[in-house]
């Protein structure tokens, strides 16, 4: 019988459904912040639009992570009445889900206008011409999140207060942990297998209950189907065990934030060998991987918004917590924004480790690759490489990077490489919506402020 990431076509997904006697399927999509939007789907409806596609109201483009709506977006709002929009089912993303017996899991991509701002479309773009240039892209991404011994009603009867981590105190990479809560670790390390989106690593990072994890790599496309559905479904299935995960840049003033830090390398797309590995050079790498390092570093704060990508993401980077606070690179060296990971034809990368946990998995990917290929394009050179402690640097060797949401936004939205990597469209919707999380975030009161000012002022 046909397993479910054996399916490539449109007549293969008719087959695995019919064989397997499904009444409904489960299809779904991602919006601007990496939230899965979907719903379940009859058989004859799925096969439908299988065919034609199927139609899916806008307004998740329009809206927050709270449902609200946005009052700033020119593509959808009230004033188009919010309209459906036409979406294609992609039948080789077929999956199982594990703890949902015999059902199947389908992705779907907004189609035809709204690809202009549908986040795995603009994804798929920078592939599409990372192609035309010559490159495979391909790409690795690792997540940092806490897990806790609370529920989502528990978390808001305590306002989100004294949350009671999964464990305690300060123990990464620890066996005593992953032995203790083996069935936990098999379980999510089963769940990567099933799915599609197998962990190269799994282990406890530096903090109470916070846990490392490591998605294998893939090419750029896949890879970052594999990080949203692992962000997704992790939450599922930490929830399913009375648990709940999150992957928040920065939950507590008193630990270390969480990251999101993406892999990156390029093979020629005629002979599959690397492009960025460079035998005669002391570190291997190679003139192309330093015009994409250029790039990479050259563009960071303007597509920094597409990183960190909410109000939160800023209480990361700050130093001495393992987050970079400059566009700077150096060579195995993890206190730069930048690491050149040398190795060999099959190793040679790097790592852009500004990357947040809370970052839209496709527009992370887009915003690292797509500014590594302009460098390449414009033969750009990076500064030299940083050796040391890269914090410690003056700000004019920094290059120091936007300090607020808002900031990133207004970057973003001027930045004429954005515009001709993503689409004028997308980076006109996506500061939209990023100054309408900066304003949202400025309407409500602080816990802070109540503390500094309430009585004293």
């Amino acid at each position: 019988m046909l397993k479910a990431r054996e399916v490539k076509t449109v007549q293969e997904a008719r087959a695995i459904v019919e064989g397997r006697g499904l009444s409904h399927v489960k299809v779904g999509l991602f919006d601007i912040d990496g939230v899965m939007r979907g719903k379940y789907m009859s058989r004859e409806k799925f096969f439908s639009s299988l065919d034609k596609g199927f139609s899916f109201c806008d307004v998740v483009l329009g809206w927050d992570v709270k449902d609200q709506l946005y009052d700033n977006a020119r593509y959808t709002g009230w004033h188009t009445g919010y309209p459906d929009a036409p979406v294609r089912i992609l039948p080789d993303s077929c999956r199982d889900i594990p703890f949902e017996e015999n059902m199947l899991l389908f992705l779907a991509e907004f189609d035809q206008r709204a690809q202009a701002v549908c986040p795995r479309a603009a994804l798929r773009r920078v592939v599409e011409r990372c192609r035309a240039a010559g490159f495979e892209p391909f790409a690795a991404l690792e997540y940092e999140y806490f897990l806790f011994d609370e529920t989502p009603h528990s978390v808001r009867e305590k306002g989100f207060r004294d949350l009671k981590p999964f464990t305690p105190d300060w123990f990464g990479y620890s066996i005593l942990r992953n032995s203790v809560h083996s069935e936990l670790y098999g379980e999510i390390l089963d769940m990567g297998e099933r799915m599609d989106f197998p962990l190269e690593g799994l282990h406890t990072e530096t903090g109470p209950g916070v846990l490392e994890a490591a998605i294998a790599v893939d090419k750029a496309e896949a890879a970052g189907d594999k990080a949203a559905l692992f962000k997704t479904f992790m939450k599922i299935l930490a929830q399913r065990m009375g648990l709940m995960a999150t992957f928040m840049s920065r939950w507590s003033s008193d630990y270390p934030g969480q990251s999101g830090h993406i892999h990156l390398s390029l093979r020629s797309a005629d002979n599959g060998e690397s492009a960025f590995f460079d035998r005669s050079q002391p570190t291997g790498v190679s003139e192309i991987m330093r015009q994409f390092i250029a790039g990479q570093q050259r563009l960071m704060p303007e597509f920094l918004a597409m990183l960190a990508p909410t109000v939160n993401s800023y209480r990361r980077l700050v130093p001495g917590f393992w987050a970079p606070t400059g566009a700077n690179w150096g060579v195995e060296n993890r206190t730069t924004a930048l690491r050149a990971i040398p190795g060999n034809g099959k190793s040679q990368r790097v790592e852009y480790r500004l990357g947040a946990a809370d970052a839209n998995p496709y527009l992370a990917l887009a915003a690292a690759l797509g500014s590594g290929l302009y460098g390449v394009m414009q033969q750009w050179q990076p500064s030299d490489p940083i050796e040391g402690n890269a914090y410690a640097l003056t700000p004019e060797i920094q290059q120091t990077l936007p300090a607020t949401l808002w900031d990133s936004a207004q970057r973003f939205k001027s930045s004429e490489a954005a515009k001709e990597l993503f689409g004028s469209e997308f980076v006109e919707h996506f500061a939209a919506s990023r100054e309408w999380e900066e304003r949202e975030y400025r309407r409500h009161v602080t816990d802070w402020e109540l503390d500094r000012y309430f009585e004293i002022i």
